[in-house]
């Protein structure tokens, strides 16, 4: 369990890493970097090379927004399998349908607890 804790950290790590100096080092919005990790990972998930990843790091590269592109990704092959060409469509939301889930119900209740608050 050790080194699957330790390979975890240094992927998801290195992930980061990437981001940050794309944040240093390029003109490009935080937006665009967030987008293109997502593009990022349904690519390279399409080419086949991203479950190699995450079979070998786990939570290290599913995590990271790469691995929700690799999660719409596998979605919509699976759905296609199952479904024919209608999978393109439906694929992807499918398989993050929890997950989307969970983040509008924590901001819903995140939103109810708190306290709004103005900017000065």
């Amino acid at each position: 369990m050790f080194w699957d804790i330790v390979k975890a950290f240094l992927v998801g790590g290195a992930i980061c890493a990437v981001g940050q100096v794309l944040i240093d080092y390029t003109k490009l919005t935080p937006a665009r970097i967030l987008t293109a990790f997502v593009v990022s990972g349904v690519l390279l998930s399409g080419l086949g090379l991203y479950q190699p990843l995450v079979d070998f790091a786990g939570a290290g590269a599913t995590v990271p927004l790469t691995g929700f592109g690799h999660l719409l990704a596998d979605g919509v092959r699976k759905a296609i399998a199952e479904d024919g060409t209608i999978g393109i469509l439906t694929g992807g939301m499918t398989a993050a349908s929890a997950g989307i889930t969970a983040a509008l119900g924590a901001g819903l209740v995140s939103a109810a607890v708190f306290k709004k608050r103005t900017k000065a």
